[in-house]
């Protein structure tokens, strides 16, 4: 099974850390967004969204290349990383919803955040991703490979 991830990881590496987690347990591409604004997905199996969350929703540069690069009816799941719990997934299954794919699931776990206010405080959700937050994301990413 040949997986792509498109991904935006930039301030503490938080989302990049639970990629870093599940890249080896499948054929899997890493897409850093911020390097490449395009790509065939035609040719993957899987695709995946992973981002951290800016104002309440997955990064605007994850959510670009999901509308431009994302093929029709391709099976996708998303992960995404949060210093404060929310919904923060809507605009990426908006466009899922819109290329007739199909949600396999999504992941979350909180991630050390210290952008705006939060700055302020010394930021919040230390320590995390922590081990029992990328264990998750193992999981999440053998269950979906395995559906």
């Amino acid at each position: 099974m040949k997986v792509a991830i498109a991904y935006y990881s930039q301030h503490h590496g938080n989302t990049k850390k639970l990629l870093d987690a599940i890249k080896d347990l499948a054929d899997v591409k890493l897409i850093n967004v911020v390097e490449c604004k395009e790509s065939d997905l035609s040719e993957y199996d899987l695709i995946g969204f992973a981002s951290g969350t800016y104002f309440g929703k997955f990064s605007e540069a994850v959510t670009k290349f999901a509308r431009n690069n994302l093929p029709v009816n391709k099976p996708v799941f998303l992960i995404n990383t949060y210093g404060a719990k929310g919904a923060f997934t809507k605009e990426v299954e908006k466009i899922i919803t819109e290329k007739s794919c199909k949600l396999l699931g999504k992941y979350g776990c909180r991630g050390f955040d210290t952008f705006g206010p939060f700055k302020l405080i010394g930021g919040i959700a230390k320590g995390h991703p922590n081990e029992n937050d990328v264990q998750g994301a193992v999981e999440f990413f053998k269950n979906i490979i395995n559906q």
